[in-house]
């Protein structure tokens, strides 16, 4: 996954290649890594659109196509949800801060610039609008 995160990868795809089921491949993922499978693909996705970001000067629909996304409109959507900022606002972030940091490995970087999705996207949108909402009575409860 992490050498060709572009490509599509379904758990039954992931399961056949370990000669696992899908449920124990994905159980053991988990148990591995901290994150199911999808949510590590997206990790890597993010991180590798986040260098060509910093370090090319790729569209942003171009580096959404080679990182594996189908849409532009998913790519930037998910993009915000995980990092809190558009593909093009990262880009004159991570920029910004380049000079001074010409001389850390790549690796270094990536692991600090790694975004956390220990909670689904999903999650922190329903928590996001249960911020401007308000709870409702079955959850005060």
């Amino acid at each position: 996954m992490d050498a060709a995160s572009h490509e599509a990868w379904p758990v039954r795809r992931l399961a056949e290649v370990s000669g696992v089921s899908e449920a124990h491949f994905s159980r053991s993922f988990k148990e591995a890594f901290g994150l199911p499978p999808h949510r590590y693909l997206l990790t890597r996705r993010i991180e590798q659109a986040t260098t060509l970001l910093r370090d090319t000067g790729l569209s942003i629909t171009d580096i959404a196509f080679a990182t594996g996304w189908e849409s532009l409109g998913t790519f930037g959507r998910i993009f915000r949800d995980i990092t809190g900022s558009s593909p093009g606002a990262m880009r004159v972030k991570v920029r910004a801060e380049r000079p001074g940091l010409e001389r850390v490995p790549a690796c270094v970087l990536k692991a600090a610039q790694r975004p956390d999705l220990t909670i689904a996207v999903l999650e922190k949108r329903r928590r996001k609008s249960a911020d401007t909402v308000g709870l409702s009575s079955k959850e005060m409860s």
